[in-house]
């Protein structure tokens, strides 16, 4: 959405403000800024061109913009608006990471009140700038005391802040509120403050830290598993400034499970609107972006044009889209629709309502996989046709050996994305009989058929999901499925799963099918999901260190394996959820800004199933 108008005067303080940046961001690796005025986005890309213009400037700006204001949009009158409108999503009630600048310049959209955001942030802020919102009370404190704590946890060692108001407070609230925070006031502006407190009280253990320099070696990070969860870990790192070199046991990235022909990716709605749903829904968004990269600049097939998902329960497009409104959902999000609408939408006559997801669609896989890849470049080295056979702390280091036990390589930093192969690579890690997760492989058979094969069938005009689901055509071929059974490891493409596919499918056209299954192909992989179906992303916890231990109460809290991460357990969520999950274990490494909410952190932590067994004892 691009907002009609909206000033452009910069007032004395913005110019102070900004007068601070270039001093803070030269030679440093990243600042991080939070900005609490979004005037439709001209701040922010004011801020861009001056990182732009500074031959000085830091290697990574990360800009925070909290307001409720940013779902009008952005300003049509700034010449770099086509720049960001190219990437701007739908907003919905949750964080939005903009990447920009091959991922130098990243933009985090927070559409809540300050109060509300300063909760949800995990980052660490090297400067704020604030104003009084137009229906604030001329001359009244903007910062109380449980605000300026707040603002005290984010803020970095010598953090600089700012408040622009038409006119200063009287009352001495604010000031007080600040000092007592550990700011101190700067110059003769009661507006500027520095965060340098006489002492840092003991608070929560840290998410994440900042690298030190000496950590940004060339082959510090490793990441284990070139699927689709490698891949995008390689390209998220590389999006950091962080180099990394991923081993793979196949001779190719993307040979098995992430090898599928095709595969499906979009958000989801629930009433209750829990941790499953909002993951899903910044996935999706994340997906979408990252898919239109693959389909645009390196020609994967797949569309990012839609998707249809039937709601085959009886269900009531009315209740549906009183569903949407209270949950605040927008139509460039999802749409619900009638039957008649979604067969409109199809070009099949089909029975139920069913949500439309305008951004959703289907991508080939392995050449997502692919195109990760190359969006990290030279920062990525993929070493194919290498087994990781067990892991070995050394120092402050880890190595990777081989089945001989000869070192692969060492570095301070290993990922995990190799799905259920990652448990067998920390067991030695962990108490006997206890795994970090609980982790269970579903086995899983697509069916593809040539069209002539399913007499009567017409092929959808976009992907239809709902109790199994279908492609459109691609060419004369006909992808569709897809089975799920747990505890089953036989690799054969079975007859029995076909006609399961197929039924499905007559399911979701509404038309009994009549298909020789001997004439299907097929494909067979295996999907690694948690109990609660959430990924597994962060650091490993350490489970010898927790033994005995009933007080440890939440996630951050768990001790965790030093430079050992993961980035695993996606279901059958792969594409969905891959880009986003990657983003979210490489800012836990590199200290940059997490991409979702602190709340929903805590429910995708690869700690938490720790935190939950203790509360459970406690």
């Amino acid at each position: 959405m691009i907002h009609p108008s909206a000033g452009s005067d910069e007032p004395a303080a913005a110019a102070r403000f900004d007068a601070l940046l270039p001093a803070l961001w030269r030679g440093q690796p990243r600042i991080t800024v939070l900005d609490g005025v979004f005037d439709a986005g001209l701040t922010f890309m004011r801020w861009w061109q001056m990182w732009q213009r500074d031959p000085q400037r830091c290697e990574h700006l990360h800009v925070i913009s909290v307001s409720p204001e940013i779902r009008q949009g952005l300003s049509e009158h700034h010449e770099l608006t086509d720049r960001i409108a190219g990437v701007w999503p739908a907003i919905t009630p949750n964080f939005h990471r903009l990447s920009l600048e091959d991922g130098r310049v990243q933009w985090l959209l927070v559409p809540m009140e300050l109060g509300a955001a300063l909760r949800e942030l995990v980052c660490e802020v090297d400067a704020f700038w604030l104003a009084s919102p137009a229906s604030h009370a001329t001359g009244s404190p903007l910062i109380d005391q449980r605000l300026a704590k707040a603002l005290a946890r984010l803020a970095a060692p010598d953090a600089v802040l700012a408040v622009n108001r038409s006119r200063p407070t009287t009352d001495g609230v604010e000031s007080r509120a600040l000092r007592s925070a550990g700011f101190t006031g700067q110059g003769a502006h009661d507006s500027e403050w520095r965060y340098a407190p006489a002492y840092i009280p003991r608070g929560s253990a840290p998410r994440h830290g900042r690298l030190q320099p000496a950590d940004r070696d060339p082959a510090n990070i490793l990441v284990i598993g070139a699927g689709l969860a490698g891949c995008a870990m390689a390209w998220a790192l590389a999006e950091h400034g962080l180099r990394s070199t991923v081993f793979e046991r196949q001779p190719a990235p993307a040979l098995e499970t992430s090898g599928n022909p095709a595969g499906l990716f979009h958000g989801i709605v629930n009433p209750q609107d829990g941790a499953h749903a909002r993951f899903n829904r910044a996935a999706a968004l994340e997906a979408q972006r990252a898919v239109s990269v693959a389909l645009s600049e390196h020609g994967v097939a797949g569309s990012a044009q839609g998707l249809l998902r039937l709601e085959m329960a009886h269900a009531d497009v009315d209740e549906m889209r009183e569903r949407l409104a209270r949950l605040d959902l927008p139509a460039d999000y999802v749409q619900a629709l009638s039957a008649s609408e979604a067969s409109d939408r199809c070009g099949w006559q089909v029975e139920h309502p069913a949500w439309w997801y305008p951004g959703g669609g289907w991508v080939e896989p392995g050449g997502l996989a692919r195109s990760f890849l190359e969006r990290a470049g030279a920062f990525c080295t993929v070493r194919t046709s290498v087994s990781v056979d067990a892991l070995a702390r050394v120092g402050d280091s880890w190595q990777l050996l081989d089945a001989e036990g000869r070192m692969l390589a060492q570095a301070q930093h290993v990922v995990l994305t190799n799905a259920g192969d990652a448990l067998r690579l920390i067991l030695p890690l962990m108490p006997r009989d206890r795994p970090a997760w609980p982790m269970h492989a579903l086995r899983g058979q697509i069916s593809i058929a040539q069209r002539s094969d399913i007499a009567g069938l017409r092929l959808p005009a976009v992907a239809v999901t709902g109790s199994g689901y279908v492609l459109p055509a691609q060419g004369e071929t006909v992808i569709f499925g897809a089975t799920s059974q747990a505890d089953d490891p036989d690799p054969r493409v079975r007859s029995s799963d076909h006609e399961f596919n197929v039924a499905q499918l007559s399911r979701l056209c509404g038309t009994p099918l009549s298909v020789d299954v001997t004439r299907l192909a097929g494909r067979t992989g295996w999907r690694w999901s948690t109990d609660d179906r959430l990924p597994v992303l962060g650091a490993v916890p350490d489970l010898l260190a927790c033994h005995g231990r009933s007080d440890i109460e939440q996630a951050r809290h768990v001790p965790r394996i030093e430079g050992l991460h993961a980035c695993t357990a996606f279901g059958s969520r792969g594409i969905t959820w891959a880009a986003l999950a990657a983003q979210v274990v490489a800012a836990s490494i590199s200290g940059a800004p997490a991409p979702i909410e602190a709340s929903l952190l805590d429910n995708v932590d690869a700690r938490r199933f720790v935190s939950r067994s203790s509360r459970k004892s406690g």
